[in-house]
């Protein structure tokens, strides 16, 4: 069985979308959103939160055109967050650029997407205005590739995630621009143009407190104007705001990692997983990759243990829970394998493997099976 793909079991009243960390559950009643959150709570681990496009292909295509219920809301009032269109790309404050000579972010009107001058500057601006956009490319040598076909941001979004990777998102990707190359990329740009960017910011929310900033709106969707709280997938398998007290399907899920913020060896928290939980946990594909790196947002150390460990006697790197270490995201490869070496990922970046001494404390990731 390839764990990498979902499956559909049939158990009761729910087909269950299964890989190895986490497991989607299709809950045909119909129950408001409340009701809900409070069954998948009871019976499982929340209502579904959603990480990457992959997942909701996959979601998408097994629901087949049912309307259900997702763990996304709002509350009146909630404070707007910016974040990045990649959702694995984390926003950090500190790492901004916003151009204060013209007092930006203003939000003059509710501008709640990003943009960037040709000084590389940023502004904000509404997400509802049609630009140029940059869009990201991991497949390209060149990776940065300027549309000068004006779209709203939802539009250039879903144009970028079509044809490439996504909005381009993230310091490091920022980083590929420069002063000099945007003479090239966008010539006919004047300093005071804005070019939408992946920036956007919301007051949306995960049930299980989850930090993911996936979004995939129906392209209709006008969030500046929306007035409902609650989301839920339409037939075409977007995503609509919806009156909290419809009653729907609705989509649970079983979580098997927990992040735990504590501060241990190695080997202390090996022991500490195996003592209340399973094990220290087991990445074996990109899936597992995405589910786990999506819970750095919220650790305190630069770094988070796994259950990766290097045997100096045999020379080798192994999962502790015995599976062959095939699927591989090591920062630095070539980096010198020493005993008493054990696995980490990184909280910020590309959430890369490194390679720790094990007395070194961080937090870690436990598995619940």
């Amino acid at each position: 069985m390839k764990l990498s793909l979902f499956l559909i079991i049939l158990v009761g009243p729910c087909c269950f979308m299964t890989n190895q960390l986490f497991q989607y559950c299709f809950i045909n009643e119909a129950k408001s959103w409340d009701e809900a959150q409070e069954y998948c709570r009871e019976k499982h681990s929340d209502l579904a939160t959603v990480i990457s496009m992959a997942d909701m292909e996959r979601l998408s295509q097994d629901l087949g055109h049912k309307k259900a219920w997702i763990g996304l809301y709002r509350k009146a009032g909630g404070s707007r967050m910016w974040q990045w269109s990649q959702p694995e790309v984390q926003f950090n404050e500190s790492q901004s650029d916003w151009d204060e000579h013209e007092h930006e972010p203003n939000d003059s009107g509710t501008e709640n997407c990003g943009t960037v001058r040709k000084t590389l500057k940023w502004a904000d601006l509404s997400c509802n205005r049609t630009t140029p956009f940059i869009c990201y490319d991991e497949r390209n040598s060149s990776h940065v590739l300027y549309v000068k076909d004006k779209k709203n941001w939802t539009d250039a979004q879903n144009f970028c995630r079509n044809r490439h990777t996504d909005l381009i998102s993230g310091a490091e990707q920022m980083k590929k621009l420069n002063v000099v190359e945007t003479e090239l990329l966008f010539p006919s740009v004047s300093n005071n143009d804005l070019i939408f960017i992946g920036l956007f910011r919301d007051a949306w929310q995960w049930s299980d407190g989850s930090r993911s900033s996936f979004r995939f709106w129906n392209l209709n969707y006008d969030d500046e104007k929306s007035v409902n709280s609650c989301v839920m997938l339409n037939e075409k398998g977007r995503w609509n705001s919806e009156n909290c007290e419809e009653t729907h399907a609705f989509v649970c899920h079983d979580d098997h990692v927990i992040l735990i913020n504590e501060s241990r060896t190695w080997e202390e928290a090996l022991y500490y997983c195996r003592h209340h939980y399973h094990d220290l946990v087991t990445i074996t594909n990109l899936d597992d990759q995405r589910w786990v790196q999506e819970k750095t947002k919220n650790a305190t150390t630069p770094y988070v243990w796994t259950g990766l460990r290097y045997t100096c006697t045999l020379g080798f790197w192994f999962w502790v829970s015995d599976e062959v270490v095939r699927y591989k995201n090591w920062a630095s490869p070539e980096q010198v394998n020493e005993c008493d070496m054990s696995g980490a990922m990184e909280t910020g970046g590309e959430h890369k493997w490194v390679k720790k001494h094990d007395e070194e404390k961080f937090n870690f990731f436990c598995s619940t099976s």
